[in-house]
């Protein structure tokens, strides 16, 4: 018996089933592979690249990272942009999983009531949020070893922060020990005891007493021969007054190591001024000097700093009460909103609504030192400077006698990079052994060649790895009685930060101290990009039509009243006549508030019209912009292999 032919369009069918299914497989056998996580980030802002700095703290791991995902995934209370949020973090995960080389394994978990994934989040201290009367988790412990961090809620509101906070909590596991940072300041910090039987000893900082629960906080003095990069993490110069250049030197040297310097300068401390008990105005009592900077570092990092006079800012300048009790303007008391903030992702600063600086001093970039500069905090183009003693009065006149310099002055910013030193000859008071000149070697004598090389510097000239500075203009912003509020509670001590300048300083350590690598770890940028022409056309709507849509309200809002006294009017007379009149009149009045309706109606219209019209260019262009660049691609390919076939 004859086998009946296959028609050529059922093998046509089964052809292109079968390539489907092929594609889909493929597709599904990729993605199970790391290399399915892979591709290209072409978006404006690397949305779905992990920085740096994230990337060298996953790659570096050496020890197993467990990553427990609470995620209440089966409920159907779950809110929509908490289901979005979940995804992207679904998503960073992925990526993080993918670089760690094995190293870091995601136990996803769904905690319901009543199980093991539930008493699991408990025992890591997720407790999960409370929505619609139910109690969803959407949280993660980062654990290694017998160490664990705890992010109870991805919160979508800080999207962009979601990559430094579970970057921050893998470092913080897998460090054994806290950070050691080191302390230099001509203050004490730490508090000092009573000079007298009698006497209560001064308090240390509150700033400084936070300190000490977060970090490994060793006190150097003003005077350490030498600082270890590989002991201590952060160095932080907290008003080094007085600084000597030999100290300078140790400081330089630590840095080339690859260290970090936090370096907070004042132009006038109040903080040594009333801590030193009086004396002269420009000392503390104790002879502490109210200004302080860093005379030779500072050069060769390309900065300079104004120390012998405060900055002052009209656009910034602080109401404060005067001695009389009235208002008063303090011209060089800065309170600097987030406008004064230009890094808008910045780690340090993004959360931060003001912070507070008293007689600050201003740096200014003088040249480049091969490292790069992020302002982190600074003033307007109004700013300039004036005169210490005089802003410390709150002096008035400062207000129409400052100068603006035009210029915008830094007053917190960040350098990193790879740092020159600044004493290329050495440590100072050690005069280098001058190079013996060259002569031709006598007869006996061994050739210059063959003679010992001269001992190489016992000094670095220039770092051997990547270096950061963050360079701060004012020590008073972290002094107790402008950072803090400060309370006795049954003789406990409780202190709540006053403003955001206790938050930045801690922000800053905290990037700084987590991990050398977190300094590089960007905050993502936000995946919800708000459609700017839609509100540019919003904003230029009100602009035009708002004020005549103000008017026709208002205009309403009369007519109604006019319409409602009419009315009570009718009610109240039994004269024919005069209800008639006022009849007509109520008509008039009500077709004059429809016309006003209707006129407000067209306006709001003609706004939709034009968000319709974008909306359908938009539409269009995604429809028919990507087709036509295949075909056009297509068309190409062909053109140029037809002309290689008739060149044959």
């Amino acid at each position: 018996m004859a086998h009946k032919p296959t028609h050529p369009v059922t093998r046509a069918a089964f052809g292109v089933g079968a390539l489907v299914a092929i594609a889909v497989l493929a597709n599904w056998l990729v993605a199970l592979t790391p290399v399915g996580s892979r591709g290209h980030d072409f978006t404006e802002n690397k949305l779905h690249t992990l920085s740096e700095g994230t990337r060298a703290i996953v790659s570096a791991l050496d020890t197993p990272v467990v990553i427990r995902y609470y995620a209440s995934r089966s409920t159907a209370y779950m809110p929509e942009a908490l289901k979005l949020h979940m995804r992207r973090v679904d998503e960073l995960l992925k990526e993080y999983s993918s670089l760690s080389k094995g190293q870091l394994r995601i136990d996803e978990l769904d905690p319901q009531p009543d199980t093991d994934a539930e008493d699991s989040a408990n025992l890591d201290g997720i407790n999960g949020q409370r929505m619609d009367d139910q109690n969803l988790y959407f949280g993660l412990a980062v654990s290694c070893l017998d160490r664990t961090s705890v992010i109870p809620f991805l919160d979508p509101n800080e999207e962009t922060m979601l990559e430094y906070h579970l970057s921050k909590a893998i470092a913080e596991v897998t460090t054994p020990s806290k950070p050691v940072i080191g302390v230099m300041s001509a203050l004490q910090l730490g508090g000092k005891p009573a000079q007298m039987p009698g006497q209560r000893p001064d308090q240390p900082w509150v700033f400084y007493q936070q300190l000490k629960q977060s970090f490994q906080v060793k006190d150097l003095g003003m005077t350490p021969i030498t600082i270890d990069p590989k002991e201590i993490q952060v160095l932080l110069l907290f008003h080094p007054a007085g600084i000597t250049p030999e100290t300078e030197f140790a400081v330089d040297q630590y840095l080339l190591g690859g260290g970090t310097v936090v370096a907070c300068l004042d132009a006038f401390s109040v903080a040594a001024q009333r801590t030193g008990g009086g004396g002269n105005p420009m000392m503390g009592g104790g002879g502490i000097p109210t200004s302080s900077t860093l005379p030779t570092l500072l050069g060769a990092w390309g900065m300079s700093f104004e120390s012998t006079q405060v900055l002052a800012d009209p656009t910034y300048m602080t109401t404060m009460q005067g001695q009389d009790g009235r208002p008063t303007d303090a011209v060089a008391i800065l309170t600097l909103s987030q406008k004064a903030m230009p890094q808008k992702d910045s780690i340090v600063t993004k959360n931060l609504e003001s912070i507070m600086m008293l007689l600050p001093g201003g740096f200014t970039q003088t040249g480049s030192a091969g490292v790069a500069v992020n302002s982190l905090v600074r003033s307007s183009l109004q700013a300039g400077f004036v005169d210490s003693t005089r802003a410390s009065t709150l002096d008035q006149s400062l207000t129409t006698s400052l100068k603006p310099k035009g210029t915008a002055f830094d007053l917190v910013t960040h350098l990193s990079g790879t740092f020159k030193s600044a004493f290329p000859n050495g440590k100072p008071g050690q005069t280098p052994a001058a190079p013996k000149a060259d002569k031709t070697p006598q007869v006996g004598e061994l050739p210059a060649e063959a003679k010992q090389e001269a001992p190489k510097p016992t000094w670095l000239k220039e770092g051997v790895a990547p270096g950061n500075v963050f360079l701060i203009g004012d020590v008073d912003a972290f002094y107790d009685p402008f950072a803090y509020r400060v309370q006795n509670f049954g003789g406990m001590q409780m202190a709540s930060p006053a403003n955001g300048n206790a938050p930045l300083l801690f922000n800053l350590l905290d990037e700084a101290a987590g991990s050398k690598y977190l300094i590089g770890s960007r905050s993502r940028a936000a995946t919800r990009r708000p459609f700017t022409v839609i509100k540019d056309m919003e904003a230029e709507f009100n602009k035009t039509a708002g004020a005549d849509i103000a008017k026709s309200e208002a205009r309403q809002q009369e007519l109604a009243q006019q319409v409602n006294a009419l009315q009570t009017k009718k009610s109240q007379t039994t004269d024919a006549t005069l209800s008639a009149e006022t009849k007509a009149k109520i008509r008039e009045l009500r077709k004059e508030q429809v016309a006003v309706s209707q006129m407000i109606r067209e306006k709001q219209k003609d706004l939709r019209r034009q968000k319709d019209r974008l909306a359908g260019n938009l539409t269009l262009l995604d429809v028919t912009v990507m087709p036509t660049l295949v075909i056009l691609f297509g068309l190409g390919l062909f053109i140029k292999r037809r002309s290689a076939t008739r060149a044959r």
